[in-house]
């Protein structure tokens, strides 16, 4: 199935997305936090995720996944990273991943064209739930900060 060559091809130029991700990080108005952070924390950013996308579309344990996101988003908190710029980072690799998928050009038949809408929704549904998460943990984690300071 074409998704899965997707996947796979995705997940082997995670450095080409991740480099895209991050200029756009460096040249947007809104991200002056991130744009302060090394490209090799960026880019470690995108590699986690695009690495490991076939694996992260296809858990079954959803939980242990989010609980990793909801981690990441206390961290976010912990780092001083405004939360607009946790979830437009989020949203960023969503718009390159995406526009990745359609440079790829394969000429299709009807199904890998489904194929490769299919796996677009699979994404938007999960960077979505991602983002849930990330907000999740990152209110969690102030709501922590105002127990301990009270």
């Amino acid at each position: 199935m074409l998704s899965t060559k997707l996947v796979r091809l995705i997940e082997s130029n995670w450095e080409e997305i991740a480099t895209r991700l991050t200029a756009a990080v460096r040249k947007h108005p809104d991200l002056a936090h991130l744009a302060g952070l090394s490209d090799l924390e960026l880019r470690g950013w995108c590699q986690e995720i695009l690495e490991h996308l076939n694996y992260l579309l296809s858990v079954r344990r959803e939980e242990e996944v989010w609980e990793h996101f909801e981690e990441a988003g206390m961290l976010r908190y912990e780092q001083g990273v405004p939360l607009h710029e946790a979830v437009l980072r989020v949203h960023l690799l969503k718009n390159k991943l995406i526009g990745f998928i359609h440079e790829q050009g394969f000429s299709m038949n009807a199904a890998q064209l489904y194929a490769e809408e299919e796996l677009e929704h699979r994404i938007n549904v999960f960077l979505d739930a991602c983002v849930y998460h990330i907000v999740r943990g990152y209110e969690a984690a102030i709501r922590l900060e105002r127990r301990l300071h009270a």
